[in-house]
């Protein structure tokens, strides 16, 4: 399953603070959730989405319209996806993975 790291970059905004326009953001990624289209993890500086590759970019594409929906001008998001298609791969396990070699 293909994981995305995003990050919504509102550009103009009337303050350094940009924690309103995350937050509607994860409300987005949230309505997503509850449809059961994707798994999300809100991070200290990005978010990560777990889905199909055709869901995650419609996920994209709608979190990155949303701080034009309240006024601004300029957004840049940055993605990079993770897509291994020799096993499944999901947010929990490459967790899982890495804390397998930290009980060593």
């Amino acid at each position: 399953m293909p994981i995305a790291d995003v990050t919504i970059i509102p550009i103009g905004t009337d303050s350094p603070s940009v924690s309103e326009y995350v937050a509607d953001v994860q409300k987005i990624l949230e309505s997503f959730q509850k449809e059961g289209k994707i798994k999300y993890q809100l991070t200290p500086m990005n978010t990560l989405i777990e889905g199909e590759l055709s869901v995650l970019f419609e996920v994209i594409q709608r979190i990155h319209e949303a701080p034009f929906e309240k006024g601004l001008h300029r957004v840049a998001t940055n993605i990079r996806i993770d897509d291994r298609r020799d096993q499944t791969t999901t947010l929990k396990s490459k967790l899982d993975s890495v804390n397998k070699h930290l009980d060593q």
